[in-house]
């Protein structure tokens, strides 16, 4: 009952509800990141190809927090490798 309550308070939450599997490989791309290895690497670990379908890497790398803590060009360059791949 409780589902339908908050579906009724908010229909479109789906819409900005977060992938709990998402969240955990951004939080692994910034700590590898910031443990000193480039971007393109990180994303191409088995951990990252493991877990989530290209769609779902592209999603990431729009990420915000992503782009706010490893910057414009990372994200550009990770792009690049992305769709090499």
């Amino acid at each position: 009952m409780a589902r339908l309550t908050s579906f009724l308070r908010n229909p479109f939450s789906f819409l900005f509800a977060r992938n709990p599997e998402e969240d955990a490989v951004a939080a692994y791309v910034l700590r590898e990141h910031a443990s000193g290895r480039p971007l393109d690497q990180v994303i191409q670990d088995a951990y990252v190809q493991n877990r989530l379908s290209t769609q779902q890497q592209e999603r990431l790398l729009s990420r915000p927090e992503l782009v706010q803590q490893l910057g414009e060009q990372a994200i550009a360059d990770a792009r690049a490798t992305l769709s090499s791949l």
